[in-house]
């Protein structure tokens, strides 16, 4: 499924340093940190594997929330987003995620390399945009 991206959103979740990804569990919510990029219309994100993941092996639908915050709230700027997520272990859209979150995130591969059999990478196929803010 392809999503349609309001105007500016695209460029928007291209340029966020830091989202929150929502998992769910056996006792609710899971939020957590992470340091996404956009391909396309799905989101790549590399983790080792942790709580978020088994989550997403019994419940693949997941949300990402981006924002900019500003004092001056006239500013602000937010998108969530849902999807259905998959993991990867090697193969062509690991070694894309990697080669995107490299380019991104220069630190990566200097402080917590991306490393084949041990990072995983989650995929999320975006399936609901919602912008919030100017």
């Amino acid at each position: 499924m392809s999503v349609e991206f309001p105007p500016g959103v695209a460029v928007f979740l291209r340029d966020a340093r830091v989202a929150r990804l929502a998992t769910l569990g056996p006792y609710g919510p899971h939020v957590v940190p992470v340091c996404p990029v956009l391909d396309g219309d799905r989101i790549l994100i590399a983790t080792e594997p942790t709580m978020k993941t088994e989550h997403v092996r019994t419940e693949p639908r997941v949300g990402l929330a981006f924002d900019d915050y500003e004092e001056d709230w006239s500013r602000l700027r937010a998108v969530s987003v849902t999807g259905r997520a998959t993991l990867h272990q090697a193969g062509a859209a690991w070694e894309r995620g990697r080669a995107l979150l490299y380019e991104k995130y220069p630190q990566y591969e200097p402080t917590s390399p991306i490393t084949l059999g041990q990072t995983l990478m989650l995929e999320v196929e975006l399936d609901w945009v919602s912008r919030g803010g100017p």
